[in-house]
């Protein structure tokens, strides 16, 4: 925590202010006390975004979800000001290390105390689910480790059943949840319900257990690990065997079959006792105690300060118990009062979504949605890939750059021969293949795959496993593909989860000029919308209304017939490119007929407009225009 500055109030609402405990993107965090005494975290919003009223209106919004949650494993709002100048909301203080810190820094949690987490975690479920919220982005570092219970943290992202999408999306179109711990329905952009946090509890509790992400870590690619997440089972290897079972049913892939928030919280018998290892709950407790009791604002407090604190061993001192647990007397006396404060960590995310490193609200390094092409880092596990091949790569395998009929798309990740670490998509002018390749053998100048899956085909049952791929490098930016007798130039790409450029997102209405029939426009209502996402997810969802017409004569009938469909994306290159429309029988009549064509879409101006057209790949003829909505 940090002192108070000059230009910092010394009061929000009924609440003194003793010191900072961090600043985000949305605003500051202060620890603050209330006339009574309780200790609280404030937010305060920035003057900018407390100017502008769509940020306002969100702000009250998850305030209210807070609210409505009622504190039962989360920290509970204990006043707010959502109109004020600025805004402001408080909740309870929670004295406690984040998931994340304790299991990075100190190794696994024992398998009882990973029990009692689950139950916890689905007593606090229980009540954010019957508030009709779906939290969205349960992960290690928005989890508390307090004395009484792990504390849910974070709704910055929650959203109210009733009010989520078909398509798992925010407002903005943007896909959330974090990388290695989100649902396989959210890798899809399909609806999120309740199931969904079973799902990432249970990557939660595989992490707890074994201090791995079961999926993979962000190491290996992030589209890596959304593959792995809809496609294979989690790796759970130190998974204590009296876990397994539980750990096991919340990871399914079907989320009906995963168990609810009541049963998990049936996981360990209610006890009221210590439920952590005991040097690290002695030590939580005695440093939340001391600052809890803290009159004035903390000066200057931070790991190595703790060295001579009351209770605190003498350097060369040895603590009784496990190996693995001696370090908690140091860690935590800098932990609880520091890995929770400092720089907001815990406390800030709280109500700063959009800070989260984790969050697809904003994706960690490498490329982004912006449509700059990014190298992506080098992993930094082992594996047998060099480095320069590491990353997505693009190419078009008939046709041009501007006028593709054919394209082809790998990602490489991390790994090591005979395991598949490539993730192909192929798009032809009717269909979009998309599966995993084996690792053959690599060298500073080529790498070959092999034996392929097919994991997802559009239409279902069409595509067949990709042939052996080789690709050598040119430079390093460009790579050459050759796949049997095919050969392609292949540049690197973006990727990552929100690779679509901004330009492209939004809602677009058809419109059909004079020469193509133009009083086609009061007939017929078509309508695009693109989402922000990855590679592989159906990120393009079409809405065509037309009147029925007499089959005999072509003459408009009275009604309308009214079709929905979503395309997934495939390629980002110079061009969007999108499968074949895959049918919404939800939310199509019978009369819809079935559009078979990939497409390929671009943007350009016309008479001063954004101008969407879009191109049937491996067909001639005219593109559909489409104009912002």
């Amino acid at each position: 925590m940090d002192p108070l500055t000059p230009e910092d109030p010394d009061r929000i609402g009924p609440f003194r202010l003793l010191g900072r405990l961090g600043t985000g993107g949305m605003g500051r965090v202060y620890l603050a006390r209330s006339e009574g005494g309780r200790t609280v975290a404030v937010k305060v919003v920035h003057p900018q975004l407390a100017a502008e009223q769509e940020f306002r209106l969100r702000f009250a919004r998850e305030v209210a979800a807070l609210e409505r949650v009622g504190g039962t494993g989360t920290a509970p709002v204990i006043g707010s000001d959502t109109a004020g100048d600025p805004p402001w909301v408080a909740v309870a203080y929670v004295p406690g290390p984040a998931l994340k810190t304790v299991v990075d820094e100190e190794g696994p949690l024992p398998p009882d105390s990973v029990r009692t987490l689950a139950a916890g975690l689905g007593q606090a479920l229980e009540h954010i689910h019957a508030a009709g919220l779906v939290h969205r982005d349960l992960k290690p570092s928005n989890i508390l480790l307090a004395v009484e219970g792990p504390r849910i943290i974070d709704f910055g992202i929650a959203r109210a059943v009733d009010t989520v999408t078909d398509g798992g999306l925010t407002s903005t179109g943007a896909v959330v949840g974090s990388p290695g711990f989100m649902s396989p329905e959210q890798v899809r952009g399909e609806k999120v319900t309740a199931a969904s946090d079973i799902f990432c509890i249970g990557a939660v509790l595989a992490y707890a257990a074994t201090g791995r992400q079961p999926f993979g870590a962000s190491d290996s690619g992030v589209h890596a690990i959304m593959f792995r997440i809809a496609h294979d089972e989690p790796d759970l290897e130190g998974l204590p065997d009296e876990l397994g079972p539980l750990v096991r049913a919340c990871l399914d892939k079907d989320p009906a079959l995963r168990p609810s928030a009541a049963r998990l919280a049936q996981a360990a018998p209610v006890s009221g006792g210590a439920w952590l290892p005991p040097e690290l709950l002695a030590r939580l407790g005695e440093q939340a105690a001391r600052l809890l009791d803290a009159e004035t604002p903390t000066q200057g407090l931070r790991a190595q300060d703790t060295a001579g604190a009351p209770g605190a061993p003498a350097p060369g001192t040895q603590v009784d118990g496990p190996p693995r647990w001696r370090r908690w007397r140091t860690v935590l006396a800098a932990g609880c009062a520091v890995a929770v404060l400092a720089g907001g960590g815990a406390l800030a995310a709280t109500f700063w979504p959009d800070r989260s490193p984790e969050s697809y609200e904003e994706p960690p390094g490498g490329a982004t949605g912006s449509g700059k092409t990014g190298k992506t880092p080098g992993p930094t596990t082992a594996g047998d890939v060099p480095d320069v091949f590491v990353g997505a790569w693009e190419g078009v395998l008939k046709g041009s750059d501007d006028s593709p009929k054919s394209t082809s798309r790998i990602e490489i990740s991390q790994g090591r021969k005979g395991s598949k670490t490539g993730v192909y998509v192929q798009v032809t002018g009717e269909r979009l293949c998309m599966g995993r390749s084996v690792l053959v053998s690599a060298d500073d100048d080529a790498i070959v795959f092999g034996e392929s899956d097919v994991t997802t085909s559009v239409p279902a049952g069409e595509c067949l496993p990709a042939a052996h791929q080789t690709l050598t490098m040119r430079s390093q930016d460009v790579m050459e593909w050759t796949s049997g007798a095919v050969t392609a130039t292949f540049r690197r790409a973006r990727t990552g989860p929100q690779i679509v450029p901004a330009a492209f997102v939004g809602t677009w209405k058809q419109h059909f000029d004079e020469l193509a029939g133009g009083d086609q426009n009061e007939l017929f209502d078509n309508t695009v919308t693109i989402t922000q996402g990855p590679v592989g997810a159906p990120l393009v969802r079409f809405q065509d209304s037309y009147p029925k017409m007499d089959e005999t004569t072509g003459e408009p009938l009275e009604g309308t017939v009214n079709c929905a469909s979503t395309a997934i994306l495939g390629g980002v290159g110079n061009l969007l490119v999108i499968g074949p429309r895959v049918p919404d029988p939800r939310a199509s009549d019978a009369d819809c007929a079935p559009d078979g064509a990939a497409q390929s879409l671009r943007i350009d101006r016309f008479k001063g407009k954004e101008r969407l057209l879009m191109y049937g790949m491996g067909l001639d003829g005219e593109p559909g225009e489409y104009f912002r909505r």
